[in-house]
């Protein structure tokens, strides 16, 4: 039994007015006028931050509804009606819309207040809050959607503001050139969204076109046609949410200024594939292969971008390859129908992640934008809040004991041993130390040791409050997060997890006690061998290594860009040009020079009679009216 809410569209419809009273601005400057940079700020950050208070306010009604009755729908009205299929444009709030909305307008509200700081003096500046505020509106309407069509909408909105705000800074061809990577890899995995819903629609959407009347229609849908759905379905989300093979787009991603990859990382576009797989988990229970094949595409990207960080030397790109891996580990988890725990993982995912982008922006921003690891070192000293909370990220991220990462990652690979999938349970301890590494081996040559160059780090200096401020209040999240959901084994009762049951179809395994003791004391191994070793290595005496052989390979991403380039993109380059060559001059220029040519021979012809001379004018009247005259008689027969 559903409730009706009025407010559920002011949510996004907040940061899209803000967007576009932003936009409207930013064009009033480019022809003159002037705007002050606070103005511009305050603004963008009013919607986000009115939106956190009805996201708080979703959660709470819904709390004091009954366990089973916890739906909040609005349906604004008819928006599609085709034959059978009948759309219209509502929005559904339910416990796991409502836990995404909290971390999605608390998060994106503090990376817009950080924003201020990091842009402050950009020529740009209301373009950026104003797609800033599109980004965030986009993703509160894939989160708010009652159905999958209106999630397309916002599925499709967050491809072109990654596109627009990647390629922000766009007098650099390069960051053009990553733009629109993002946006062409992102097309082809939408295409895969589209025919999911496309054969849904054909299997079982005559009878409702929303989530609940899916729902209750799934058990009708035929298993050939219903594994088809789900793995079309995840190709959309291998693209929005960077896994094998379209995860190519998401290093590249980090073009844009630094609060875009955090808002892209942490809580918008990469998380949409996780949730899209969970809301349709009615779906995916039903087909145990798809989940068996996502699953194995999680822990195997998982796995490709931890050895990738390893060896990268650009601070983001670092970031940026653990968001990937780290999304493997959320994909294993709802391929193993442990929606919960995926999801949870997102949750606190957000907390970290976002925290360390913004560290890593506030690093950027101290030395004047570099961002090699190996020109930093020893910044500790000058920037000390940056660096104590970009430890505790770094512990969140690692999966340090009793901080958040450690609590959902272990929860993933507990359901993973818990599911009998020890292999997968391996490869993701594997990838914990990996994780615990390559984190670490960042954090500690950017901050200790000796300057590697010291004209930038005499120039170092703390950011902002304006950039701090939310640095500090992120990172009591990446450190308590992770209570929310605390196992039995410490005493916990898996709030979240519970939390989330009326909206996720899964089946939670009795909890054992040897397989909570080996998930935990196998993550707690993970993660000190990590430390030690990137320890042991760059502690105290960071030096640049040089990288050969498999080494150089890997820190190379195994030329997997280019082996793409020479299999998908120069082919079709070809073939394109070889098309062109054909449809343009005899499909497309062919006619229209062909009429060219006729008015330009009949305008010849008829030059023939334009001599000039009056006398030949006058014969030329007098044969007209002769002729004229002759029809005439002819016509009337006199």
């Amino acid at each position: 039994m559903e409730q009706s809410t009025p407010y559920l569209g002011f949510i996004p419809l907040l940061p899209l007015a803000g967007a576009l009273v932003l936009g409207l601005m930013h064009i009033a400057t480019c022809q003159g006028k002037r705007i002050p940079d606070k103005l511009y700020g305050i603004l963008g950050c009013i919607g986000p931050f009115i939106a956190l208070i009805l996201a708080v306010k979703v959660f709470f009604e819904l709390k004091a509804l009954d366990e089973g009755k916890r739906v909040l729908l609005q349906r604004v009205y008819n928006w599609i009606e085709v034959g059978d299929l009948k759309i219209s444009m509502g929005f559904l709030a339910d416990p796991l819309s409502s836990l995404m909305l909290l971390f999605v307008t608390f998060v994106g509200f503090l990376i817009h207040l950080y924003s201020i700081g990091y842009m402050a003096g950009d020529k740009n500046f209301g373009k950026f809050f104003a797609y800033l505020n599109l980004f965030l509106a986009s993703m509160l309407l894939l989160v708010l959607g009652d159905g999958p069509v209106v999630m397309f909408v916002g599925w499709e909105g967050v491809g072109l503001c990654s596109y627009l705000l990647i390629s922000f800074y766009s007098e650099d061809p390069a960051n053009v050139v990553a733009g629109n990577k993002a946006f062409i890899v992102n097309r082809i995995g939408d295409l895969g969204f589209v025919l999911g819903i496309s054969f849904l629609f054909w299997g079982i959407g005559a009878d409702g076109f929303d989530y609940i009347s899916l729902e209750a229609s799934a058990t009708n849908l035929n298993p050939t046609l219903g594994l088809t759905v789900c793995l079309l379905l995840f190709v959309g989300a291998t693209g929005k949410s960077a896994q094998i093979p379209l995860y190519v787009w998401l290093p590249d991603a980090m073009a844009g200024p630094t609060p875009v990859s955090a808002l892209i990382h942490a809580a918008t576009m990469v998380t949409a594939g996780v949730y899209m797989i969970a809301r349709f988990s009615f779906l995916y229970v039903q087909v145990p292969l798809a989940g068996e094949i996502i699953a194995w595409v999680g822990i195997l990207t998982a796995l490709l971008a931890a050895i990738f960080g390893m060896y990268q030397r650009d601070i983001k790109k670092i970031l940026a390859y653990s968001t990937v891996s780290q999304l493997g580990y959320m994909f294993a988890a709802v391929g193993l129908t442990a929606y919960s725990a995926g999801i949870f993982h997102v949750f606190t995912h957000a907390f970290f992640k976002a925290l360390l982008f913004l560290g890593a922006g506030s690093v950027i921003h101290a030395l004047h934008h570099e961002q090699d690891i190996w020109k930093m070192g020893g910044l500790k000293k000058k920037l000390p809040v940056t660096y104590w909370t970009m430890l505790f990220g770094a512990l969140a991220l690692a999966g340090c004991p009793l901080f958040s990462g450690f609590f959902s990652k272990d929860e993933i690979l507990y359901s993973a041993l818990a599911h009998g999938h020890g292999a997968i349970w391996f490869i993701g301890l594997i990838v914990a130390g990996i994780t615990a590494y390559y984190t670490f081996r960042m954090f500690f040559v950017v901050f200790h040791g000796k300057p590697a160059d010291q004209s930038l780090y005499d120039k170092a200096h703390e950011s902002p409050p304006v950039m701090t401020v939310p640095l500090v209040i992120l990172a009591v999240g990446a450190v308590f997060a992770g209570f929310l959901n605390l196992p039995h084994l410490f005493g916990g009762h898996l709030m979240v997890s519970h939390w989330l049951s009326p909206s996720l179809v899964e089946h939670h395994p009795d909890p054992t006690l040897a397989l909570e003791l080996l998930a935990v004391g196998g993550s707690i191994v993970a993660f000190v061998i990590g430390v030690s070793i990137a320890y042991r290595k760059f502690g105290t005496k960071a030096q640049e290594p040089v990288y050969r052989g498999f080494h150089k390979f890997a820190e190379n991403k195994f030329m997997v860009d280019e082996l793409f380039g020479a299999l998908i993109v120069t082919p079709y380059r070809y073939l394109s040009q070889g098309i062109s060559r054909i449809i343009e001059p005899w499909v497309t220029d062919g006619p229209l020079k062909s009429m060219a040519l006729l008015y330009r021979l009949s305008g010849l012809a008829f030059k023939v009679f334009q001599v000039g001379l009056v006398r030949v004018y006058a014969i030329y009247m007098v044969l007209g009216l002769s002729i004229m005259s002759f029809l005439l008689i002819k016509t009337l027969n006199l």
